[in-house]
């Protein structure tokens, strides 16, 4: 008599125990129904990139890139000595792959030689070929000369008689480079190149100073 009341004791003590599981389970669900579930939160680190320039960590290894070639992954001041240049001569940004990297401007295609004339020796464009369309002559003001792209090795004339920031557009705009990359053109007796962020020009086909920034999208504005 004494187990059956001891195990009926047990059994009511158990079943009080489960009731209170319960109840303090609902009350704790309850009190978090408004919160955002873990299930609907992305997993990992979420990026909003406004800009496609990459923050730089100077004690960031990044690959590095001497004479076109890769010499390993290096901080930026590490890269800049083994180039013997100041680093802020450094290209530096996303490769294709997605890297992080550095190189000198242009280190990886270097300038072509020039035309043997600006003009001659250079067929004209040929709209029959597919050339590009000119952009509007109510854009700009100024003198005009013969656009050349230099490509497959040679130089391609584009247009005839555009402004220096007609040829501009017409050679780079919405063209990204990455660090190291270069591509050129010619408008007249000048040569133009395109490094990441900004076109470039020269007159002496070795000597570049800056022309214009690229904007968002690799977008050339025109020049006044």
């Amino acid at each position: 008599m004494k187990d059956q009341k001891r195990w009926i004791a047990i059994a009511i003590g158990a079943t009080v125990a489960i009731v209170v599981g319960i109840v303090l389970a609902m009350g704790l669900s309850h009190g978090h129904k408004d919160e955002e579930k873990m299930n609907d939160q992305p997993t990992g680190l979420t990026f909003t990139v406004a800009d496609p320039s990459p923050s730089l960590d100077a004690k960031k290894p990044l690959r590095c890139y001497v004479n076109g070639a890769y010499v390993g992954d290096l901080t930026l001041g590490d890269c800049a000595k083994k180039n013997g240049v100041a680093a802020q001569k450094l290209d530096v940004g996303v490769d294709d792959a997605g890297n992080l990297t550095a190189a000198p401007t242009a280190s990886l295609v270097p300038v072509p030689g020039a035309p043997a004339s600006a003009i001659a020796g250079v067929e004209p464009a040929d709209p029959a070929q597919g050339a590009e369309v000119v952009p509007d002559t109510r854009a700009a003001s100024g003198p005009t000369a013969a656009c050349l792209r230099f490509s497959s090795n040679s130089w391609n004339r584009l247009s005839d008689n555009v402004t220096l920031g007609q040829c501009a557009i017409l050679l780079f705009d919405q063209r990204c480079v990455t660090p190291g990359q270069a591509s050129y053109g010619r408008w007249g007796s000048k040569t133009l190149r395109l490094v990441p962020k900004r076109v470039e020009q020269s007159d002496d086909n070795a000597t570049f100073r800056p022309l214009v920034d690229q904007e968002q999208g690799c977008s050339v504005p025109m020049v006044r």
